[in-house]
């Protein structure tokens, strides 16, 4: 099964990192693929809630449902919920915003399990993991340095 994982360092203050991934609907604020974001069941911040994505490029919406959110640990997970861009199968997402107590600065971590034909690992391995997840950490610092 495969993982792709990016992680990276945000000088900001582990709280105000926390505040701008915890808000489940507002990831274009961050991630640049992402063009539009719609809240389109549930509470925002609380498991259960579904945000409907439409990539800045283009195409058909898809929607992820928060599975969990935990503000002590400073992570939350994800899934796809139907039909996505990636066309992958069981894909399960997660970010978490720790401290780097010498600096103040924030470590973000950004992961995900998923299934897809064995042909297409390398490919959306890549796609998570430098597109998506540093994309997003980079966006991060952009926006909360």
């Amino acid at each position: 099964m495969p993982r792709p994982y990016a992680s990276g360092v945000v000088a900001a203050p582990v709280d105000k990192v926390w505040a701008q991934v915890r808000a489940f609907n507002d990831l274009p604020a961050f991630l640049p693929a992402i063009g539009h974001s719609e809240l389109v069941e549930g509470v925002d911040g609380q498991a259960g809630a579904v945000r409907r994505l439409t990539l800045a490029d283009g195409g058909d919406p898809f929607d992820e449902r928060l599975i969990a959110l935990d503000d002590p640990g400073r992570s939350l997970t994800y899934t796809f919920t139907g039909a996505n861009p990636f066309d992958v199968r069981r894909y399960v997402s997660t970010i978490r915003v720790s401290p780097v107590t010498d600096t103040g600065e924030s470590f973000v971590e950004w992961w995900a399990e998923y299934d897809t034909d064995a042909d297409r690992e390398e490919e959306l391995n890549r796609t998570f993991a430098d597109d998506v997840y540093a994309g997003g950490i980079a966006g991060l610092r952009q926006r909360l340095a």
